[in-house]
């Protein structure tokens, strides 16, 4: 049996995606923004290797936010909101 989601599991992996993301921006900011035939091989393998990462993830935030919002009987899209804010926004402890 597979269990849906967590509105906390949401969360988890749009940070996931948010970190991956900050990763290939870094590369770029290392590397320069420049055409990557001006990469050696190894920055360009470390870059596709980050960004199929960041791709990856955004895909797994995005099938589960439309799992839950599904099983919640909810808007996707304010779902999707919600989740972004909690990640890159969380509310301070008490």
């Amino acid at each position: 049996m597979i269990v849906a989601p967590t509105l906390e599991d949401l969360v988890t992996l749009q940070r996931t995606a948010d970190e991956a993301h900050t990763r290939v921006q870094r590369l770029h900011d290392e590397y320069g923004r420049t055409s990557s035939n001006e990469w050696t091989e190894n920055q360009r393998t470390a870059w596709h290797t980050a960004w199929k990462a960041w791709v990856d993830a955004v895909r797994d935030v995005q099938e589960a936010v439309t799992e839950y919002a599904f099983e919640q009987g909810s808007v996707r899209r304010m779902v999707d909101a919600d989740v972004k804010k909690a990640a890159r926004h969380p509310e301070p402890a008490d």
